[in-house]
């Protein structure tokens, strides 16, 4: 939601706060189960001043929603754009997503239990900006495919399956744990490739590769 005309920066921190601490609090007790009168005691303000900074509450769960999928799809969309083989950009995309999830725990917990309470455009938004991450990671997969990297698998499942790996990581990931997003990225794709590849695919060079890759780039 853009600062209304006439705002300051101090407007913009605070609703920043409010959504923060928002995010935290449905995640612990859920969006549905937290009223507008107890955020307001959390961020510390009366009723008419929180909806100033937030408009509704539903405006809260897009904002929390916006905070995942918007930098997410960002570095998806440049990703699957490298000309670079499908499954090094696979392996990049697993990184990025796992990143994405260990940075912001509670917001994951909401986008992922909470989306359901959107209504109208604002729900419609969300399914399409999930469809195009899903459909990025698929065509990665086909794209694998066609190359022979990968032997001929149902892309659907395939796609569900790299999905489900990577999204159930906020159910037990801790912030501050020993496994970061390089870490468990690794160990993730080691599993998928070596049970997605074709007969004689290297998978063993594939963080050979990877890092040959990040060599280049930073030159």
């Amino acid at each position: 939601m853009p600062r209304p005309p006439g705002h300051g920066p101090g407007y913009e921190v605070k609703r920043q706060e409010i959504i923060d601490k928002a995010a935290a609090l449905f995640a612990k007790q859920g969006y549905a189960a937290t009223g507008i009168a107890e955020l307001g005691e959390v961020v510390g303000l009366a009723k008419g001043a929180l909806y100033y900074y937030i408009g509704s509450k539903e405006n809260l769960l897009v904002e929390i929603q916006d905070r995942v999928l918007g930098p997410l799809l960002t570095s998806a969309r440049r990703i699957a754009a490298l000309d670079e083989d499908p499954v090094l950009r696979l392996r990049l995309l697993s990184e990025t997503l796992l990143g994405n999830i260990l940075e912001r725990l509670d917001h994951i917990w909401v986008y992922e239990h909470d989306y359901r309470h959107l209504r109208g455009a604002n729900r419609s938004r969300l399914l399409r900006q999930r469809r195009e991450f899903e459909k990025i990671v698929l065509d990665l997969l086909v794209a694998a495919m066609e190359t022979g990297a990968l032997r001929q698998l149902d892309p659907r499942l395939a796609m569900l399956q790299f999905l489900n790996l990577h999204n159930h990581t906020y159910q037990w990931a801790r912030p501050g744990g020993g496994w970061d997003a390089a870490f468990l990225s690794r160990e993730y794709c080691a599993t998928l490739i070596a049970g997605f590849c074709a007969d004689g695919y290297d998978v063993a060079g594939l963080e050979k590769r990877l890092a040959d890759f990040r060599s280049h780039a930073c030159h």
